[in-house]
């Protein structure tokens, strides 16, 4: 059963067609990678279906609910990890999570915030202003907040950049988990080797349109790597 129903999606900036009749579905249970080079759309996209960004025509639907008609239900329901790590500066790390926990309406507010300090070794940073952090660890902080609620469904924009290989290998295997769980991912990455690993279904994109998409497996035929299949899509003349 598809979670994510995109049909038909446009989006033009100016001059710019960052979406060009973009369609996808999304299965529960899929870890769903898109992959394209820079200013191919991948975020325009995950903004669109996360209630974030109004298309110009098309329909975005996600568990059942209209994204653009009613967003904030979206948003309610869903986990999103941005493309940029962007806490609050003026927040501490647990005051950032706290808010979090208590928008969300999580009725186990410090259990929920220890479970996930532990998880991302956040303790240290306990009371550090958010502005202090390192870029790894406001990643972390927000790959927490996206957690904290316990969606059936996330959206994660670069989730392992920043991250060093002992966490990278971390969330790797808790998204397996997750997903094994009942959970459905949709993730947008450029690194290939860690998506390869993950993934069961992808996309690539290129220039606002899909150019390929299917089961990770047939996109690997041969023994072909997603690098390799990536670049001989894309990347011509680089």
């Amino acid at each position: 059963m598809a979670v994510i129903n995109a049909v038909s999606l446009s989006k033009r900036f100016g001059r710019k067609q960052a979406l060009d009749n973009v369609s996808l579905d999304v299965n529960g249970g899929d870890l769903f990678g898109l992959f394209g080079p820079n200013g191919a759309g991948k975020t325009t996209l995950l903004r669109i279906m996360t209630g974030q960004l109004e298309q110009d025509s098309g329909q975005a639907v996600i568990l059942g609910i209209d994204a653009k008609k009613d967003p904030m239900e979206v948003k309610r329901r869903v986990g999103i990890v941005p493309e940029v790590e962007s806490p609050p500066t003026y927040l501490t790390s647990y005051e950032y999570l706290y808010f979090v926990a208590k928008v969300r309406k999580i009725p186990d507010v410090e259990g929920s915030i220890e479970r996930w300090f532990d998880f991302f070794d956040l303790r240290d940073a306990r009371d550090t202003i958010c502005r202090d952090l390192s870029k790894g660890m406001r990643q972390k902080l927000m790959l927490a907040s996206a957690f904290i609620h316990e969606p059936k469904l996330l959206f994660m924009d670069e989730p392992f950049i920043n991250l060093d290989p002992i966490f990278q290998r971390k969330l790797r295997e808790y998204l397996l988990g997750y997903v094994k769980n009942g959970g459905t991912v949709f993730m947008c990455s450029h690194i290939l080797e860690i998506a390869e690993r993950l993934c069961t279904r992808a996309a690539i994109i290129s220039d606002g349109r899909i150019i390929k998409s299917g089961q990770m497996s047939d996109l690997l035929k041969n023994g072909a790597r997603l690098e390799e299949v990536f670049m001989g899509l894309v990347g011509k003349g680089e």
